[in-house]
């Protein structure tokens, strides 16, 4: 068997575990988050879930959009404890931990300036929502012209962001 049908086939089987997670103690929000989450390490030139269990890898998946959700703060939901991640899984925390960091360091993600696997919930109380760079200097959308407040807001609805640059 080659490599790429290797990798097609341990995708697939990432996809149904996190799928089916989400599926019993989440929603279909997470589960699409997930399912984006597994195909964007499928498509790295080192992909990372070729080697190690798939369960690992399922709850690794699991706990870095709920890291990136808050899904573990009891003030927000859906909440889960991430003992449920691991006893669903029988995963240790320090392993899914420390795969999570992989995960994030790997797609260079954070929960502030990242909203690419965030929750609509998430991403419309992100604070840092209303603000954009130019010249280097953080200012209030609002404080720009009407047109570059529109570009800015098209350019978030397809999941990028954007910043300007005066001359002079």
């Amino acid at each position: 068997m080659d490599i790429k049908q290797i990798k097609k086939e341990k995708e697939e089987k990432l996809i149904e575990l996190v799928s089916n997670f989400c599926q019993e103690k989440l929603n279909e929000e997470y589960k699409q988050l997930c399912i984006e989450l597994v195909q964007k390490l499928g498509r790295k030139r080192n992909v990372p879930f070729l080697t190690g269990k798939m369960e690992i890898w399922a709850a690794s998946v699991i706990y870095t959009v709920g890291n990136l959700n808050f899904l573990f703060d009891k003030s927000f939901e859906p909440y889960i404890p991430s003992s449920d991640i691991h006893n669903y899984f029988g995963t240790k925390s320090s392993t899914i931990g420390a795969k999570s960091k992989l995960i994030r360091d790997m797609l260079k993600l954070d929960r502030i300036f990242n909203n690419e696997f965030a929750t609509g919930d998430m991403v419309d109380s992100n604070p840092f929502n209303q603000f954009v760079m130019v010249d280097d200097m953080i200012l209030p959308i609002e404080s720009l012209p009407e047109e570059y407040q529109q570009m800015v807001r098209e350019a978030r609805a397809r999941g990028e962001d954007i910043s300007f640059q005066t001359n002079g």
